[in-house]
């Protein structure tokens, strides 16, 4: 009876981890191999955007999914062009908040803070940067957070 029991709690624990592995791939339920072994390491991250100097007392204006293994996807705008610059930036985006050269913004205090949190290529991720004003974030190098 032992060994029935633990074959029944493996495969339960086996079915609620393909179960998960579909749902992060965004309805590639196809994805995963039979058995809950994953092909790939996972790649999926939660950005925002939220009013004021950080993400835990400002109040979140957007929010997006991204998923980026086994292939682009989510609710990203632009998840293709997101995942790209995730591969050669990750995991210190800062050179994507960088501002384009042509950029031209006023110098008013009017804080936006964009997050990215999740997991990137298997390791847990947090990203956090604050821009003075939303021109600084529109005029911005990086898609990732054009959202």
């Amino acid at each position: 009876m032992r060994s029935v029991t633990r074959t029944l709690g493996l495969s339960s624990a086996a079915m609620g981890l393909t179960a998960l592995t579909a749902l992060a791939g965004s309805g590639a339920a196809g994805a995963a191999p039979a058995g809950g072994e994953s092909l790939y390491a996972p790649s999926v991250l939660v950005l925002s955007v939220t009013d004021g100097e950080d993400a835990v007392s400002g109040t979140v204006l957007r929010a997006v999914t991204l998923v980026c293994a086994p292939r682009p996807g989510g609710t990203h705008p632009d998840p293709a062009t997101a995942c790209a610059e995730l591969r050669v930036h990750a995991p210190d985006l800062d050179a994507l908040a960088e501002p384009r050269p042509d950029a031209a913004c006023t110098r008013e205090w009017s804080p936006v803070t964009v997050t990215a949190e999740g997991v990137w290529q298997g390791r847990r991720m947090t990203y956090s940067y604050t821009y003075a004003n939303p021109c600084a974030l529109w005029n911005s190098t990086g898609t990732a957070f054009a959202i």
